[in-house]
């Protein structure tokens, strides 16, 4: 397959390096911030430092000492790619993908939560279903089966636009315009479409986007009903970032927000053109659903959310605990019940992440962990998160608050002394004890944490919808046997 750009690529055998992806990186995409155009975001102050920890999941997968745990051989070009790309065909692969992928989630403590086995982990369950595809057309499934071996065999770090934006429920600003992204022309070398998706996380990161519509279209949307692959280089498109927590942030102040802020961005489509060669569903309402509702897609790829999801909260665990010792509350019973509760909560993500792949289905030859499972997990943790925030909140008090205003303070003549009066303690020094609640402001306090928590309740979509989900699932005629059988041994009256 072609590269992004129209070229034609040669494949490395060697895994793919942080440099690599740092120089796929600049590749002249629209980024806006602050009512001004991005020249270069990769070395950009509101982008550089989340973008070379982006860099660093590469180089660490490429490490002599990690390479055999993170990665396998591309079975298409015999090229190191990252475990995010298997197809697991058993629970012994599939674990080991899981291994990979909690490294990733490990590495940045759970931070990052569009990482780049996410969009893998949904073409891969695309692929997965190529049956599906085939029915649509056989040449969008070559589309889509090129593109993945493409994709995978290049590492490529892709991010999704797959929900319209909200304004698309109100009359338009200019009638006649699409708001959602919308099919307006094709002709024999592809489709243009024109209009917005919200949101886009990680484009900082990434360098392909994957446009897809996953809420419900009816007879008549047609033209919104397409999923296709773009370059995020591609002519007439425009990334409208939100602002940005790493800019004008110290490490010492943030120390998350400063190194894990992986963007939101509106994306706009300014006619947008996309060959044929990276359309995968064309013009069809019930193909555009099926693609994540009849596939493998959204258990594959909600999969790693809560492997992610159980490192950010063993993080944020450790984080109380540590803040509690450094308050001297440890001991108190309140405390460690509140702790205990949170430790709970912690197991239990890790509790249903595995019993996904203990009760793992086979989807055709490949082995897929359990989606019925996996979209209780969803439901859970969206109620978990906000409460194990709280629980955080209760601990820290007023502590979180009390601290200098800077890292100025602990340097200034006028003030380190005055803040190491009222800072330090018998556990730890002024210094580590505010780098120790600034982590845990920057984790529970700041704009940073506060996206996150907003993140969690709703990045698999409102709640209903996952209970709905969840709910299409269950194994009701199951669940309503046992009660047909005990009713069967009651006598009825005489």
């Amino acid at each position: 397959m072609a590269g992004p750009n129209g070229e034609t690529e040669k494949t490395p055998l060697s895994a793919k390096t942080g440099a690599e992806h740092l120089e796929a990186l600049r590749d002249g995409r629209s980024f806006f911030l602050d009512g001004e155009a991005v020249a270069d975001h990769v070395d950009h102050p509101a982008f550089r430092n989340s973008v070379r920890v982006g860099a660093s999941l590469y180089d660490f997968a490429a490490h002599p000492d990690n390479i055999e745990k993170m990665t396998f051989a591309s079975p298409s070009s015999g090229r190191q790619v990252s475990r995010a790309w298997q197809l697991p065909t058993n629970y012994e692969e599939l674990v080991e993908r899981r291994k990979a992928i909690s490294e990733i989630s490990r590495i940045t403590c759970g931070w990052v939560g569009r990482s780049p086995d996410h969009v893998a982990s949904a073409l891969s369950g695309m692929v997965m279903s190529i049956d599906l595809f085939e029915r649509h057309g056989r040449a969008r499934a070559a589309a889509l089966n090129d593109y993945f071996t493409w994709a995978r065999d290049n590492d490529v770090w892709c991010g999704y636009a797959i929900v319209p934006a909200q304004i698309d429920r109100l009359p338009p600003a200019k009638p006649g315009e699409p708001v959602n992204a919308t099919i307006v022309d094709e002709d024999a070398e592809g489709i243009t479409i024109k209009g917005s998706r919200q949101l886009a996380t990680g484009l900082t990161m990434a360098q392909e986007l994957l446009v897809a519509a996953v809420q419900p279209l009816k007879p008549g949307e047609e033209k919104v009903g397409f999923t296709a692959m773009v370059p995020l280089s591609a002519k007439g498109m425009k990334l409208i970032s939100r602002r940005s927590y790493e800019l004008g942030t110290s490490e010492f102040d943030a120390p998350l927000s400063s190194r894990f802020d992986e963007n939101d961005a509106v994306v706009y489509f300014d006619e947008v053109k996309i060959p044929w060669e990276r359309v995968f569903v064309h013009n069809d309402v019930e193909i555009a659903r099926a693609q994540w509702f009849d596939t493998p897609v959204m258990a594959y790829q909600n999969y790693p959310a809560q492997i992610r999801l159980s490192n950010k909260l063993t993080f944020l665990l450790g984080l109380a605990y540590r803040m509690s010792q450094a308050n001297g509350t440890v001991r108190m019973p309140g405390t460690q019940e509140a702790l205990g509760q949170m430790a709970a909560d912690v197991n239990q993500v890790l509790s249903m992440v595995a019993a996904m792949e203990v009760n793992g289905v086979y989807h055709g030859k490949y082995f897929i962990p359990n989606p019925g499972i996996q979209y209780s997990s969803q439901v859970l943790s969206q109620q978990l998160y906000p409460n194990f925030i709280n629980r955080f909140r209760e601990l820290a008090g007023g502590s979180v608050l009390a601290r200098p205003s800077s890292h100025l303070d602990l340097t200034s003549v006028e003030t380190s002394e005055l803040i190491e009066r009222t800072q330090a303690s018998g556990v730890l020094s002024a210094v580590d004890r505010v780098k120790l609640f600034n982590l845990a402001w920057d984790a529970i306090g700041s704009e940073f944490g506060s996206r996150h928590t907003q993140y969690e309740m709703f990045y698999a979509g409102p709640t209903f919808s996952s209970r709905m989900r969840n709910f299409s699932a269950f194994d009701w005629d199951g669940a309503g046997a046992t009660v047909d059988a005990l009713l069967e041994t009651i006598a009825n009256p005489v």
